[in-house]
């Protein structure tokens, strides 16, 4: 339907839903069940060449069609009233399982929003009118009567006075007679069957028992099977197990001779390899060469150099006496006869004094050479 809005609402007013009155469209007095029925049947195919709705032949000559009962069968209605109950039952189903909304939370209420496609003005304000109609209450359906067929015949009375056809008491003995000697035969009957369903009962208890105790004898003897061929089974495994560790045994015993008598001569031939490759020392013989040796080479170094600084000072020392005695000597002697005699015995002083010096000196550098040669034998 179309949608409109009154020219008298104010246009800031939110658009709401608006339609024009129309009349509804004509419907049945009945619902149709038909139709639902047919909706839910599956739709069955069947062959076109024998449906007898297909016209073959000549279609100008107009086929009459099918009888029909005007009056549905009591199986279809049976059948119909059984699919509106099962279409009730569905709904009722189908609205318990539907989720609902919830109840909104305390300070806040439901509003309605359009999930349209194409969004419309809402107003608070709705325009209603008052209108007023009277409809006939709806009629249930009437119920199905029972389909009673017609007639095809045609009736015919006939009078038959008392007396006419036979005599009863007369006709009705031998007819009690026949039925009380059935009565009692049946009744013979009945009581051999019991007593024949008592004897097979009885049998068939017998029969149960012994086969309980034949099946509880059979699984005791399958019981003592299993146990064996278990027993069986773990003594097999066991066996198998043991000649395993003895050939274990066997080839550990093997490999270790083999080894002890190749190892034999292997061990001392490493041991004196790695000896002579110097990986076995004694400590104190490692600990001299590493630690004492040099320590007492960079001593008697240092002392050798102190003995050849001794030597080097002592021979420029000499030197120097040597050069000043020489030239003293080479110096003419001086005019005045009574000094010479006076400083002559000066020089010789002095030679004697050089000469103590360097006496000294070579006492000092032989005490320090016997000193140094103890050490150097150590």
């Amino acid at each position: 339907p179309e949608l409109t809005v009154p020219a008298d609402v104010p246009a800031d007013v939110p658009y709401s839903f608006y339609s024009q009155p129309r009349s509804l469209h004509s419907r049945p007095k009945y619902r149709e069940q038909a139709n639902n029925e047919t909706e839910k049947s599956p739709v069955r195919y069947g062959n076109i060449m024998v449906d007898p709705r297909v016209v073959r032949g000549n279609v100008l000559s107009v086929r009459p069609p099918p009888p029909q009962s005007s009056q549905p069968s009591i199986d279809e209605v049976k059948r119909q009233r059984r699919a509106q109950k099962q279409v009730l039952a569905r709904k009722l189903t189908l609205e318990q399982i539907r989720p609902g909304t919830p109840e909104p939370v305390e300070g806040r209420e439901h509003v309605y929003v359009q999930t349209e496609l194409y969004l419309e003005e809402i107003s608070d304000r709705i325009i209603e009118v008052d209108g007023e109609c009277q409809t006939d209450e709806f009629l249930d359906r009437p119920p199905t009567p029972l389909f009673i067929p017609a007639k095809t015949g045609k009736d015919v009375a006939t009078q038959i006075e008392e007396g006419e056809l036979f005599d009863f008491d007369i006709e009705v003995k031998p007819i009690l007679e026949v039925l009380v000697g059935k009565t009692v035969e049946q009744a013979l009957l009945e009581v051999m069957e019991e007593e024949e369903l008592a004897q097979l009962w009885s049998h068939q208890g017998a029969f149960a028992e012994l086969r309980n105790a034949e099946f509880a004898e059979l699984q005791r003897l399958e019981e003592q099977d299993r146990r064996i061929r278990e027993e069986k089974e773990r003594r097999r495994l066991e066996h198998l197990e043991k000649l395993r560790k003895q050939k274990e045994t066997a080839e550990k015993i093997a490999a270790r001779a083999f080894a002890q008598r190749y190892l034999a001569d292997l061990i001392p031939s490493v041991f004196n390899n790695l000896h002579d490759s110097g990986f076995f020392y004694d400590r104190i013989e490692r600990d001299i060469e590493t630690e004492f040796l040099p320590w007492l080479m960079s001593e008697v170094e240092e002392t050798l150099q102190k003995k050849v600084l001794g030597r080097t000072i002592l021979d420029s020392l000499i030197r120097m006496v040597v050069e000043k005695r020489l030239e003293e000597f080479s110096r003419p002697p001086p005019s005045n006869q009574t000094e010479a005699p006076a400083e002559e015995p000066r020089a010789t002083d002095a030679a004697p004094q050089v000469s103590d010096e360097a006496d000294a000196a070579d006492q000092s550098v032989a005490e320090e050479e016997e000193t140094d040669q103890p050490i150097a034998e150590e």
